[in-house]
């Protein structure tokens, strides 16, 4: 099994994330936001990643530095779970349909981080979790992870849909990256590493 504990402790988050990337699908999440947990509980379902996530952040503040640590801490348990990366696919992709949204995201875990993100809300919150913080979340995870993450909102009005569609196709194609293909020797790279 391809699993992962990460904590991390600042004087604004408290994180700790258990990743199993060969799991069912199965969640706990904590994080004080309810729409966000929405969000992890999307992405461990429709990834098929048993997922944990409890986080004492500093609400009191806003939702900013839980969302963001998050990130940081879910990209570094993906880089550990993933371990050597030999026999993976590397590369994944997901169109994902979601009522008036459609989301496209396309990953690669080769080792280089990048975010690119063209979605464009037309309110400032979903719930209690404001939309910018979707960009900031998958920028911690591209840097922390060391992957490139490519999202683009094809067609979308509502927030809630067009979050939902980026999480879930997130696990899509992450699931589709980490998945193996015996024919694969080593790793997927003429360079022999990634």
């Amino acid at each position: 099994m391809r699993e992962s504990t990460v904590e991390r402790n600042t004087t604004e988050t408290k994180i700790k994330i258990g990743l199993n990337i060969d799991g069912s699908g199965r969640s706990n999440i904590d994080t004080g936001i309810g729409f966000f947990d929405h969000m992890l509980e999307g992405f461990a379902k429709h990834g098929l990643f048993d997922l944990n996530v409890k986080i004492d952040g500093d609400l009191k503040v806003d939702c900013h530095h839980s969302i963001e640590d998050c990130g940081i801490v879910l990209g570094q348990a993906i880089k550990e779970a993933v371990g050597d990366k030999k026999g993976i696919k590397r590369f994944g992709y997901f169109i994902l349909p979601m009522d008036d949204a459609l989301a496209l995201v396309s990953i690669d875990l080769g080792g280089r981080p990048f975010l690119n993100f063209e979605c464009d809300y037309s309110v400032e919150k979903c719930g209690d979790m404001e939309t910018d913080m979707v960009r900031e979340f998958f920028y911690a995870v591209s840097y922390s992870a060391m992957m490139n993450i490519h999202i683009k909102m094809l067609n979308g009005v509502n927030a809630h849909h067009m979050t939902e569609a980026i999480f879930k196709a997130f696990a899509k194609a992450l699931d589709q990256a980490t998945s193996f293909d015996d024919r694969i020797d080593g790793v997927a790279s003429t360079k022999g590493v990634i």
